[in-house]
């Protein structure tokens, strides 16, 4: 049981550290980092580094929230946690 308990939260916490890179990957990559390369391009009348940066990265988390929403019902129903 102490296995697959342990299994669980590895893989768990592996999945939110891919999430969690993506989401820092646009927000700080995209909005920040790359901002002045992504402005040579536009997206709905606004430049693209800009446009990451106020809208971007939250389109991207809520995606992300649905994802990990997905994910942890495979998991838990992989591991019998499901209800």
């Amino acid at each position: 049981m102490e296995d697959k308990k342990k299994a669980y939260w590895k893989e768990n916490l592996r999945f939110l550290g891919i999430l969690l890179s993506i989401w820092f990957a646009v927000s700080f990559g995209a909005g920040i980092l790359f901002k002045d390369v992504l402005d040579q391009f536009h997206f709905g009348g606004f430049k693209l580094g800009f446009w990451f940066a106020q809208q971007g990265s939250i389109y991207v988390f809520v995606i992300l929230i649905f994802v990990y929403i997905r994910g942890m019902n495979k998991l838990d129903k992989k591991y019998g946690y499901d209800e």
